[in-house]
């Protein structure tokens, strides 16, 4: 026992002070017991006294020391460097009015238009006669009730005055079709994806230490282009069609995707349907306002034979069509931090999308090109049979097939 004291001390005393030694050799004689202070001192050289001085110090600072630690303090109170906001009376008040000062957008703040980073902060407040580093800002700003955030999308803009009563009427006209056993689908298109060796936002779980690489700037390599997935989301059967198209995002194309999504899935599923329900975002390719987009569900419903009915959210309110928060957003999940190398790779990573209350989709290649800037002549616009509903016509209307 005195062999094994003396080998920890002889490793701890260089860089132990007095004060430490004699608190360490106390602590070791406490937890000896019986003898433990003669032990110590033949082990250390250390004097007895020494020791049981060691030792009354303990028993004396152990209930403070507890204390402090129960309220997470280390030093005793009034112990360290005064925070610089004690010996800088101004410091916090003019660290206030700058950030103040740029929420409310006044013209002559030196912040307006520059970052407010905890360094350009210090750094005015240094121009000010302040003598202050970044990381105490940082310190400062935290005690403040401040901390670093995203901006939110909340702020939708002027709502239209019959959003919520197109909202109830859509709920309506989904009830309706489903009683009636005949299809509703939500179709949107998501973001076009550059196709290559390009950053995914997201984290997978790798080796560690080895992330996946990939370039650096995301340019758009001609060879590979890019990936334009349109979506078709069966609203009562939870099951979606992806269409990734490789030319451009057009009426042409989002209704070619609906086209491919009757004939691969809904025809087999809803074999006596004689109406389909499409609710749509009221801009992009799908556009309440576009007249190639009624112009080809025209020809849609005259090749399947179905009446085709249209719901378009009010402006602004993208957000509440189902097939972003039903299917597009378990999409970008699958494939986050996975970089689309390849139309391959965005197909399969579409199409093995799955969900644990059931969701399934399918997903294929459309490598037709899709001209933009497509004309409908008044002919022809003319000649879709087109019925409006009373409510809204602009948002709410149907297309029957024509007579030949």
């Amino acid at each position: 026992m005195i062999a094994t004291v003396q080998e920890k001390y002889d490793r701890l005393a260089p860089i132990m002070n007095e004060q430490l030694r004699r608190q360490w050799a106390g602590c070791e004689a406490m937890a000896i017991g019986r003898g433990g202070i003669s032990a110590v001192a033949q082990a250390t050289g250390l004097s007895r006294n020494t020791i049981s001085r060691g030792m009354q110090e303990i028993e004396e600072t152990m209930p403070e020391v507890a204390a402090r630690a129960r309220e997470g303090r280390i030093r005793k109170p009034g112990g360290g460097r005064l925070p610089m906001s004690s010996n800088d009376e101004t410091l916090v008040t003019d660290l206030r009015r700058l950030l103040e000062s740029t929420t409310r957008g006044e013209p002559d703040c030196p912040l307006l238009w520059t970052c407010k980073s905890t360094r350009n902060l210090a750094a005015e407040l240094n121009a000010e006669g302040h003598s202050v580093s970044h990381m105490t800002v940082d310190r400062l700003l935290w005690e403040m009730g401040y901390s670093l955030q995203a901006d939110r999308k909340t702020r939708e803009g002027a709502s239209h005055p019959d959003r919520n009563a197109q909202f109830e009427h859509i709920n309506a006209k989904v009830r309706q079709f489903q009683r009636r056993g005949q299809p509703t689908v939500s179709v949107d298109s998501k973001k076009r994806e550059l196709l290559g060796d390009f950053k995914n936002n997201g984290r997978e779980w790798r080796p560690r230490g080895s992330p996946r690489p990939v370039r650096t700037h995301d340019f758009r390599d001609p060879n590979l282009g890019v990936g334009i997935p349109y979506g078709v989301f069966d609203l009562e059967r939870n099951e979606g069609w992806v269409s990734v198209g490789v030319s451009h995002e057009t009426s042409e194309f989002a209704v070619a995707s609906i086209r491919q999504w009757w004939r691969r899935m809904g025809r087999r599923v809803y074999p006596d349907a004689r109406e389909l329900l499409i609710t749509a975002d009221s801009g992009g390719s799908n556009g309440a306002r576009r007249h190639l987009w009624k112009w080809c569900l025209q020809q849609l419903a005259d090749e399947t034979g179905l009446k085709i009915s249209v719901c378009h959210f009010p402006p602004g309110t993208s957000k509440w069509n189902k097939i972003e928060h039903r299917m597009f957003c378990h999409i970008a999940e699958n494939w986050r931090g996975q970089p689309l190398v390849s139309r391959a790779v965005i197909v399969n990573l579409i199409g093995h999308t799955k969900t644990k209350e059931g969701l399934k989709i399918h997903a294929k290649l459309d490598e037709e090109t899709y001209s933009k800037g497509v004309k409908v002549s008044k002919s022809e616009y003319n000649a879709i049979r087109i019925i409006r509903d009373e409510f809204h016509g602009d948002w709410n209307y149907r297309i029957d097939p024509r007579d030949y």
